[in-house]
């Protein structure tokens, strides 16, 4: 046997010790998430149910799956259909996450990222209409708040395991880009509970669909199938570029003006290397990547250090629409620059239409 026979054989060894190892773990993770889903569907544990339709929008994998610009489709959907929706956030590690906030859109002054989180801020931006509603005590906050901002419409923002609210239809979010062999409950995969919960899904919606094969997505498909119990329209989307902007949300240039340009990629987002991909797809040269963990607040030390690299290697700072939120709390440099994308559908957006208008009776409203 080879030297390069030997390493193979080993490694393989070792991934079959440690998928032996971590199988039960798995197992024991799985049926703790069934037994919770059973026990809230047969009453053992109640839900808290509102007088108006609730929409959740989650996912089964941990990190991002595009959650909130489909929050943003959602609102916009609404709004321009006359609705007055309401955005249910925890607002993960923001000041007011253990507490309760209220975001009323049109509200552009005097609010921090570091209290509301970062996702919170960029969907209040977003709304012409409508508010945002931050803790993690999601039910207790809404009856706080239910008076002052009367939704017709609640939006459960990652909110597929947040079981103690009753929702009227759940969409669940699939990243294609994750790789199909991660698709195992924590710790042997990357999902937070098994495929099983696919039978509370009343649509799925496949996320930067556009960056994969064909055949994966019906690979993907294929493995959720066996688990729905009736059949849920599924929805294929990806990002379409707005252009680049700048601190002060100035249009600078559209995507396509990147081919060629030297820049510092900076992310603070669950799926770092898609961003990059992102960017390296309309030809930036990215000369450096500088990931940080997933909400991370910028401190002026990272920035400062940012802008004397940027200076160095003769290059601009991009960094997504979320990350700016935080961002330009610490600097207003004209160097660092964000990109602006929104939900753009491939397929499926007319079944996904039908069957939020009927959730939300505006067959009747016309």
């Amino acid at each position: 046997m080879s030297e390069l026979d030997q390493i193979k054989t080993k490694m393989r060894l070792k991934r079959m010790l440690k998928s032996m190892a971590y199988a039960p773990l798995s197992l024991a993770w799985e049926w703790v998430y069934r037994f919770r889903r059973s026990f809230y569907e047969y009453g053992v544990l109640k839900k808290t149910t509102f007088k108006v339709p609730v929409i959740s929008v989650g996912n089964l994998s941990f990190g991002g799956t595009g959650k909130t610009p489909t929050i943003i489709w959602l609102s916009d959907w609404m709004i321009s259909r006359g609705l007055t929706p309401v955005v249910l956030t925890r607002g993960y590690k923001g000041q007011l996450e253990h507490s309760s906030g209220l975001l009323k859109s049109g509200q552009k002054f005097r609010l921090n990222p570091y209290d509301y989180g970062d996702e919170p801020l960029m969907i209040s931006n977003k709304m012409s209409r409508g508010a945002v509603i931050v803790g993690k005590r999601r039910a207790e906050n809404l009856l706080k708040y239910f008076s002052e901002v009367k939704p017709d419409v609640v939006l459960l923002d990652d909110g597929f395991q947040h079981l103690q609210i009753h929702r009227s239809f759940n969409i669940v979010l699939f990243d294609a880009t994750m790789p199909l062999n991660l698709y195992k409950v924590a710790p042997l995969g990357y999902l937070r509970e098994g495929l099983s919960a696919m039978k509370d899904a009343d649509a799925i919606i496949i996320t930067r669909a556009d960056m994969v094969t064909k055949e994966k997505i019906e690979k993907l498909m294929s493995s959720l199938r066996d688990h729905f119990h009736h059949s849920p329209p599924v929805a294929l989307t990806s990002y379409r570029p707005l252009g680049v902007f700048d601190v002060h949300d100035k249009y600078i240039f559209s995507n396509h003006e990147l081919k060629g340009l030297r820049a510092i990629a900076v992310t603070a987002i669950a799926s770092p290397d898609s961003f990059y991909r992102y960017l390296e797809s309309f030809g930036v040269e990215i000369s450096e990547r500088v990931s940080f963990p997933d909400h991370y607040f910028f401190t002026p030390e990272d920035v400062n250090d940012l802008l004397i690299k940027a200076s160095q290697q003769s290059a601009i700072i991009i960094c997504s629409e979320k990350d700016m939120v935080k961002m330009k709390r610490v600097s207003q440099d004209s160097r660092i620059l964000f990109t602006k994308v929104k939900v753009e559908f491939i397929s499926g957006e007319k079944e996904l239409d039908a069957r939020l208008s009927k959730v939300l009776h505006l067959e009747s409203r016309s």
